[in-house]
């Protein structure tokens, strides 16, 4: 019995003398100097709402990653938080004479407004192999980030803008617009594109109805790229038109308001007016005012005689209760107007003379 007690001890102090000395979690490795976790906002000049923004988290170990990182993302109230890539820029760096490994992982920011922002820390599940102590996995958190984003004085009226480096639009019909038909039908095609934006964004294009021409609008087309870290979106409005009766028609001019973040300053884009004509041009008016109809032009009409009915009532018989120099004053413009009314001929040639008494 003695001998067993003996061993026993002898093969828990083994174990004890073997155990490794090393860090066996996450919160160790970064008390140790051994994994680093940073956040920052890029760019760090003038920022307005709806310009692109990117998260820059860095995950640096002594060590190396064993495993897949994978970034937890909070909701923050005017803010709209993407993870548009799915893998880290991979990189090495030597610190004071030591290699490390550095993972990037960039997430796009895009504020809805203005004011100041703040991004709470992020939680990060990563894997670290540690040496002798294995494969290390946690949970593990960034630093929280602040900005702040300003209205510039040209965009406080505006309804809605796209802050981009790159922004154009265009416009397309699948047929030519002269010697259309009632019954023809044909298809307008809206275009915008940006860079550092995302499509729905982009801004929204309603058509404007028209007597004579009926559209069917399509739902909008939205599509995202994202290319070695430079995202474009494009959105596509397609419009159907059927003419249902002859008349000129005209597609009104529209712009859109576009803030230029590489040079800070305001453009305006502007969707060029289109205006054709279908028959014989009679039936509708251009810019899409809606024609009178019958019942319109028979109260138009009676209103008309009132008022010339009123105005004939209040020349003949106001003028008797007004003082006396206003009543001569508009009795004598009556009887200049009635002077104006008579021929300016006589109905003779002589009046009064024997000739003229003998032929009458």
């Amino acid at each position: 019995m003695n001998c067993v007690k003996a061993l026993l001890r002898v093969a828990v102090l083994f174990c004890l003398l073997v155990q490794p000395a090393t860090a066996t979690t996450l919160e160790d490795l970064q008390a140790g100097g051994h994994l680093e976790v940073t956040a920052s906002i890029r760019p760090d000049g003038t920022l307005v709402p709806g310009q692109k923004l990117s998260l820059i988290l860095e995950v640096a170990t002594d060590r190396w990653f064993s495993g897949g990182t994978r970034i937890s993302i909070p909701e923050v109230p005017g803010l709209v938080i993407v993870q548009t890539e799915q893998f880290a820029s991979n990189a090495s760096e030597n610190r004071q004479g030591q290699s490390w490994v550095v993972q990037r992982w960039t997430l796009d920011v895009y504020p809805q407004r203005a004011g100041e922002f703040s991004i709470p820390p992020l939680r990060l599940q990563v894997q670290v192999n540690a040496d002798e102590a294995g494969d290390v996995a946690g949970e593990t958190y960034s630093p929280g980030v602040s900005f702040t984003t300003t209205l510039p004085a040209g965009l406080a009226e505006a309804d809605h803008w796209v802050a981009a480096p790159a922004f154009e639009l265009d416009q397309k019909f699948d047929r030519s617009l002269d010697d259309l038909q009632v019954g023809d039908a044909f298809e307008r095609e809206i275009r915008f594109q940006a860079s550092d934006v995302m499509a729905m964004m982009l801004p929204s294009f309603e058509p404007q109805e028209q007597t004579g021409l009926a559209v069917y609008p399509s739902p909008a087309k939205l599509d995202n790229s994202n290319n070695r870290g430079q995202t474009s979106a494009i959105r596509v409005q397609r419009i159907s038109y059927v003419v249902e009766q002859d008349g000129v028609y005209r597609f009104p001019a529209k712009d859109f308001f576009w803030w230029h973040t590489d040079k800070n300053e305001l453009q305006l884009l502007t969707l060029p007016a289109v205006e054709f004509t279908v028959g014989s041009g009679v039936g509708a008016s251009p810019g899409g005012g809606l024609p009178f109809t019958r019942a319109q032009l028979l109260v138009a009409a009676a209103g008309l005689m009132a008022l010339l009915a009123l105005a004939w009532l209040t020349w003949t018989f106001w003028p008797r209760a007004l003082p006396a120099w206003l009543n001569s004053a508009i009795t004598g413009c009556r009887d200049q107007w009635r002077a104006l009314r008579n021929p300016a001929l006589p109905q003779t040639l002589n009046p009064g003379s024997s000739a003229g008494e003998r032929k009458a």
